[in-house]
């Protein structure tokens, strides 16, 4: 079984200025002269951790770890103005251009996942092939999962905290009534309603794992990357509804492999399955213990294992 690569540090680290006052974050690490990866995070909003370097072989590839806009150490910290999938695209293309990679693998989970797969259809050049995690396909009823009629039946005492924050008009779209309060002018609330969210999510993220106190604080950068991820929930994505299934065939052709838990609560199997479908030459490992983080040994082996494999597959 295949294991996390030996931590490494960045041998280049890039602070880019972009418009409307974002300064994006950028490392590469690994060899310089290796296949270019690009790492895409999940939330929208929750940034590069160092463990995420330790995914690839730092002897094959050169990886490319970016903090989309207003995500970890990109600035300002959890800012919604300019920020939009239109936006994170411009940026993506950018990175790419600056850094001089005539093309690139795309390694992405959850909302990663997504945003690799809107990348990737836009500029399906661009893209020697795709590692997919947890696949979100960002359309209404992947939200209505979450927050209304899915993930609540599973967790329903917990569920029922979450949705006693809100009046009876409020809960026929909690993703608004949230927006609303989260960038509202009371900090107090702001906070309380950025607990309530992250005490929700993460409990379908981690199931019965996660066991927070009742008092515990609101994680350090958990009010901005609330405030992103409802930003864009809100806002459907930004892109059409089912767009990312419908331009499929424009990747067709991508060596792709999909990875999926069979205990995701958060993106359920089915997404994986869709997609496949959508891309008949992928390949799709449905791993039986796993759930949605990239986490845990048999996911762990799975990423690692896919990643590994890859470059045989990768035409350059």
């Amino acid at each position: 079984m295949k294991t996390l690569y030996s931590p490494i540090e960045p041998y280049a680290v890039h602070r880019f200025d972009l418009e409307d006052g974002h300064v994006l974050y950028v490392e590469e690490c690994g060899d310089p002269a290796g296949i270019p990866v690009l790492f895409l995070h999940g939330g929208p909003g929750a940034g590069c951790r160092s463990h995420h370097r330790a995914f690839f072989d730092p002897q094959c590839y050169r990886a490319i770890l970016l903090d989309q806009r207003g995500s970890g150490r990109s600035i300002p910290h959890g800012c919604i103005r300019g920020n939009t999938t239109q936006h994170l695209l411009h940026d993506l293309e950018f990175v790419r251009e600056r850094l001089n990679i005539r093309k690139w693998l795309l390694f992405g989970g959850s909302w990663g996942a997504a945003l690799a797969l809107l990348y990737a259809q836009a500029y399906p050049e661009r893209v020697s092939g795709m590692i997919l995690r947890g696949s979100f396909l960002a359309r209404k009823r992947d939200v209505n999962w979450f927050v209304r009629d899915g993930a609540s039946r599973l967790y329903p005492e917990h569920w029922q905290r979450f949705i006693e924050n809100f009046d009876p008009k409020e809960r026929a779209n909690p993703i608004r009534a949230l927006c609303h309060r989260i960038n509202g002018p009371d900090e107090l609330e702001r906070r309380r309603m950025a607990r309530e969210w992250w005490l929700w999510s993460t409990r379908v993220t981690l199931g019965d794992g996660f066991a927070p106190l009742e008092d515990e604080a609101l994680p350090g950068g958990a009010l901005h990357q609330s405030r992103i991820e409802l930003h864009y929930a809100a806002r459907r994505y930004f892109i059409r509804e089912g767009q990312i299934l419908e331009d499929c065939p424009k990747i067709a052709h991508l060596p792709s492999i999909i990875v999926h838990g069979r205990q995701d609560w958060v993106c359920p199997p089915e997404s994986a399955w869709l997609l496949h479908r959508a891309l008949p030459q992928s390949e799709l490992r449905i791993l039986p213990n796993a759930g949605h983080i990239a986490q845990g040994e048999e996911m762990v082996d799975a990423l690692v294992s896919a990643l590994d494999t890859m470059p045989e597959r990768l035409s350059l």
